[in-house]
């Protein structure tokens, strides 16, 4: 009897311990964060940031530097300055980079070897300026081909125009919340090698982030705003229109008439719909620049898929996309939530060795943080939604680990429910059509990686949204992000 007891007690020490571990179980137990200090007097506001192939960090800050970190002495230097309002750089070489300005995409180059930068040279600015304090300019990124992709800022509402602007002005542009005065504002531009700009894609309102994917499709986010009922990730095609009237001044042919003036369904017919809506106050509110994770597994287990930054909350997101009918579309869930991070995560870049690099930037009153950090993987794989497919009749969600089958087979463990952002012009949109969705049946697969849940409705334009707090690892460890919201732009045939 007193071994029994004693055995008892033992067993319940553990299972509150293993109940208290799980409890207790953040991202922290799985990815380290580190701060990187900077040179006393840098204002840390990150615009831009790439590793040259020598392995040093190169960044543009706000105020107009450029500066080269060294990662194995921990030494920053001065590379250049004089930079106005810099967004965003990439790295051509160990004395190369391109940098997009206010004014300009620009190589900035150090010819004579010394370490500092004495080359500036206009790649192109043939765009507009009106002098709008909106009129941010983000970018660049490169294709496989060696061209490069910018994005226009449109201009706001809240500010005026200089009375001698930069491009031929034209007035069906000025009406409105956010406005495209002058050419390309709200367009996606490319630039080939030789420096000449091509318009690519219009209808975007505040594009702060641009990246390809592994298949090199491009991507766009845009802010939550005048018709963007909430913040979107785009998948970007040439010609195609993403839904903010202002820029279709700009496209040839369009007919001489102000925009805004079209009814709202005849440009929800025009329009390309997002592949991913992140909802607002839920998932992000400002999302920055999507990255894909090229390390080959040395940052954990969602290797080939995207990560993509947040201004306004402790978080950077991550993406599970697929294509259906043709169509881009799919899942975002959180990945990283506070666990030191700071807010204001505008610009992410992949070190020599796998770790992640993030850029913070408050920039004229944004909401968010400065500063840099860095996040590395542990090695241990937390208990999370690896991978999210539509399936004709619901969802398959593949874990990380095997789940706990009791758990996971029941209905219960899966409250899915769906809403739509109603497309007007219109700062904003609340969620329509609330409803929650019924599961009708689960199934586990084999080797309890997978489930496939099947539901009572499946309808195209909504996102359905889950959370995933009914479901453990055959250990007893809770899903570490719950929540997820998948874009159902495409029902699945078949």
């Amino acid at each position: 009897m007193i071994r029994s007891g004693v055995l008892f007690l033992a067993i319940l020490w553990f299972s509150a311990v293993a109940i208290a571990q799980s409890a207790a179980d953040s991202i922290c137990n799985y990815y380290q964060i580190e701060n990187i200090p900077v040179p006393k007097g840098l204002l840390p506001e990150v615009g831009g940031m790439d590793f040259m192939p020598d392995g040093r960090l190169v960044a543009c800050f706000h105020r107009g530097e450029i500066m080269i970190y060294n990662p194995v002495t921990r030494q920053w230097k001065l590379f250049a300055e004089g930079l106005h309002d810099p967004l965003g750089l990439v790295a051509v070489s160990n004395s190369e980079v391109l940098v997009m300005q206010r004014p300009e995409f620009t190589r900035v180059k150090d010819t004579d070897e010394n370490g500092i930068a004495d080359l500036y040279e206009v790649v192109t600015d043939r765009f507009g300026l009106s002098g709008n304090y909106h009129e941010f300019n983000f970018g660049p990124v490169a294709d496989q081909k060696g061209d490069y992709f910018i994005s226009l800022n449109l201009a706001s509402g809240l500010g005026g125009t200089f009375a001698e602007v930069r491009g031929r002005p034209d007035s069906l542009g000025r009406p409105g919340r956010m406005y495209s005065y002058v050419p390309y504002r709200g367009w996606i531009m490319k630039v080939d090698k030789q420096g000449n700009l091509t318009p690519w894609a219009m209808g975007f309102r505040s594009p702060n982030g641009l990246g390809f994917d592994t298949r090199g499709n491009l991507f766009v986010s845009d802010n939550q705003g005048d018709w963007l009922g909430t913040s979107k990730l785009y998948h970007v095609q040439k010609d195609k229109f993403y839904g903010h009237p202002s820029s279709l001044v700009w496209k040839e042919g369009f007919p001489d008439i102000d925009p805004l003036t079209l009814p709202v369904a005849e440009l929800d017919k025009m329009r390309t719909e997002a592949a991913v809506l992140f909802p607002q106050g839920i998932m992000a509110n400002s999302p920055t620049q999507p990255l894909s994770d090229t390390t080959n597994g040395k940052f954990g287990p969602f290797a080939g898929q995207m990560l993509i930054g947040e201004m306004n909350q402790h978080r950077i997101v991550r993406l599970m996309l697929e294509t259906v009918d043709g169509q881009i579309q799919g899942a975002c869930v959180p990945f990283f939530d506070k666990c030191g991070l700071r807010m204001g995560n505008n610009r992410m870049v992949f070190g020599p060795g796998g770790s992640l690099w993030i850029g913070q930037n408050n920039h004229e009153a944004w909401t968010g943080d400065e500063g840099l950090q860095r996040i590395t993987w542990t090695g241990k794989v937390p208990m999370e939604v690896q991978e999210m497919h539509i399936t004709k009749k619901g969802f398959d969600l593949t874990f990380t680990h095997p789940v706990d089958k009791k758990l996971a087979v029941r209905p219960e463990a899966y409250p899915f429910k769906r809403y739509y952002y109603e497309y007007h012009q219109a700062y904003g949109s609340r969620q329509f059509d609330l409803q929650p969705v019924p599961v009708k049946k689960v199934k586990v697969s084999r080797d309890r990686k997978r489930v496939s849940v099947e539901l009572a409705e499946m309808k195209p334009g909504y996102v359905y949204e889950l959370n995933v707090t009914g479901v453990q690892s055959r250990e007893g460890k809770p899903v570490l992000n719950t929540l997820i919201c998948y874009t159902v732009n495409k029902l699945r045939k078949s």
